[in-house]
């Protein structure tokens, strides 16, 4: 069943059972002191490198400096500007990440990256949400853009290699940030997406938008009208260590044009190169350009292609209106060219502009569906636009056994039963005791139940997914099959070491500074020697707090040796501590 979250917006069932209550206790001291050591840092290095809007976006949205922010205060921050925030756990599947993103629904993730991972995540955490996407959406374009690629990715077709890769990516990330885990399970796990990546036969619609939107959301530049370089995308915004070193000149800069789609990315690595744009709306043109290529926009028989190479359910909709959703396995074409017959297998759903019919959804189907596509041969109309005086006409009178003959050569045999129009046009005819033959090819036999003839003669277009997904999710997978919940950094190991994160926080909030304070700050740093020799957040934060007053004592000469042999042999970590440094003697 659905989690119970307070004061959620209005969305979909199979949208609201990746929502998590975000539980503010589970944050750590640790994870606060990663979460202000990240924003301090970011906060002085991007108010001359990020995008106008990122200061003015934290400040707007109640995104402290100081603590892990409250994604329900930064809802009601929010909706000054037409959007929501909600939490999540981990990756969730991007076409529901990028539906929220259609219905103003900012996703933000509740997990705190580990201390170990504190420049960069490869999961999505409340840093990358609240600190790298949020701020932006200040900017109208930025928000339109992230409006236009949900709407567009709502359309988009998924490969069957697509779903391989996110469930390696997400057991990956969970993997690596799981305070538990050891060095075999991540290796199994990295083993895990290579092996899925390698059966990526395909560039699929939805994995070009992805891409898209790697380069532009998650790690776009941005070149304002003096010519500078800046940034805004939410994986450099989020991330201490590419963000400090992507402007340099080794990192190529490429302007963002549709060429961007076929650069493939790494998520584990730094990105060789990045793409910039001057105006988001160039951006919006770019997406629009893409859309025009897509199934959905297309139709016809190359719209079954790619619903046929990608062996996921797709919309097929019709000229009537009606769509068919299911896993497209064949279809049929006469000599002209023109679609005849369409087949699906597993679970299948009729319905009318994204709502399913009564009656016809994956509980009932469940088995495939088929029909013929086309024009009747004797009354020379569709099948959606027969009467009841054409199908009197034909023969179809109260339980007598007749035929359609479309101009195909397909004929169907059988006892009219009922039939489900909508706006004036027949969308579905479902007949008893029927059989459906093409030539002497037996397409459909009456021991098979009954057959529910879709009308319509040409497949207008053809978008990822079933048409009433809610509808469908509730009948296939059901909601909620794999329950997630908050990430918690607490461990065994690190307990006493917490205790005395929480030490320095409240001493400096208390913002006294005496004998006491001193004597408490010099036990603390006793106690961390003896038993966390390698930590070093903990330590920066006790010298932050000496120099804030002025200390002269031996202790910070002390720890800035410790941090200094801390930082010579890992990279990141020096990294980390020498802007930090430079942020003392600001």
């Amino acid at each position: 069943m659905i989690q119970e979250v307070e004061n959620i917006p209005q969305m979909p069932d199979y949208l609201k059972q990746y929502i998590t209550q975000q539980d503010y206790s589970m944050y750590t001291a640790i994870d606060h002191a990663c979460w202000r050591h990240i924003m301090r840092l970011n906060s002085y290095f991007f108010k001359d490198h990020a995008h106008s809007k990122y200061l003015e976006g934290l400040h707007e949205f109640g995104i402290s400096i100081e603590r892990v922010p409250k994604i329900s205060e930064m809802d009601e921050k929010l909706k000054k500007y037409g959007w929501r925030a909600v939490g999540i756990t981990g990756f969730i599947p991007a076409p529901e990440f990028l539906e929220m993103l259609a219905q103003s629904i900012l996703p933000i993730a509740c997990d705190m990256r580990k201390i170990e991972h504190i420049d960069y995540t490869p999961s999505p955490d409340i840093v990358h949400e609240a600190a790298g996407h949020a701020p932006i959406v200040a900017d109208p374009g930025y928000a339109n853009l992230l409006h236009k690629i949900g709407k567009v990715a709502r359309y988009a077709i998924y490969a069957k290699e697509d779903n391989m890769v996110y469930e390696a990516v997400l057991k990956l990330s969970e993997t690596k940030e799981d305070p538990h885990s050891t060095e075999k399970d991540i290796q199994e796990a990295q083993e895990g997406l290579n092996t899925a990546l390698k059966s990526v036969k395909y560039v699929s619609e939805a994995q070009k938008l992805t891409r898209f939107g790697w380069w532009s959301t998650e790690y776009g530049l941005f070149v304002d009208k003096n010519g500078k370089t800046l940034i805004y995308g939410a994986g450099l915004l989020s991330s201490v260590g590419e963000s400090y070193f992507c402007l340099n000149p080794e990192v190529k800069k490429v302007q963002m044009t549709i060429d961007c789609m076929n650069q493939d990315f790494d998520i584990t690595k730094p990105q060789p190169q990045l793409f910039y744009t001057d105006d988001f709306s160039k951006l919006d043109a770019i997406v629009d350009e893409f859309s025009k290529t897509m199934a959905y926009k297309i139709g016809g028989v190359a719209a079954l292609n790619k619903a046929l190479e990608a062996r996921t359910v797709t919309t097929t909709q019709l000229d009537s209106g009606l769509q068919i959703s299911g896993t497209l396995v064949d279809y049929k074409t006469n000599s002209q060219g023109e679609i005849i017959f369409l087949k699906y297998t597993g679970s299948c759903q009729l319905s009318k502009e994204e709502l399913q019919y009564v009656g016809h959804g994956a509980n009932y189907h469940k088995e495939g569906y088929s029909t013929p596509l086309g024009v009747i041969k004797s009354v020379n109309k569709t099948s959606s636009q027969l009467t009841n005086e054409d199908l009197k006409n034909l023969g179809f009178v109260e339980g007598k056994k007749s035929k359609l003959e479309f101009y195909s050569g397909i004929v169907v045999t059988g006892v009219l039963s009922s039939v489900l129009l909508h706006q004036g046009k027949l969308h579905v005819i479902t007949f008893k005791d029927c059989e459906v033959k093409w030539n002497e090819q037996v397409l459909f036999a009456p021991e098979w139940g009954d057959f529910d003839m879709a009308c319509g003669s040409e497949v207008v277009s053809v978008f990822g997914g079933a048409a009433d997904r809610d509808a469908f999710v509730k009948e296939t997978i059901g909601m909620c099959s794999k329950a997630r919940v908050q990430k918690c950094n607490l461990i065994d190991e690190n307990k006493s070491l917490v205790t005395m994160y929480q030490q320095v926080r409240d001493l400096r909030e208390q913002n006294l500074w005496n004998k006491d304070v001193e004597h408490s700050i010099r036990q603390i740093a006793t106690k961390l020697d003896q038993q966390y020799p390698l930590d070093w957040l903990l330590r920066f934060e006790i010298l932050e707090f000496l120099k804030l007053n002025n200390s002269k004592t031996d202790l910070v000469e002390k720890l800035i040796a410790q941090l200094n042999q801390l930082s010579k042999n890992a990279p990141n970590i020096k990294m980390l501590i020498d802007r930090g440094f430079k942020l003392l003697v600001s």
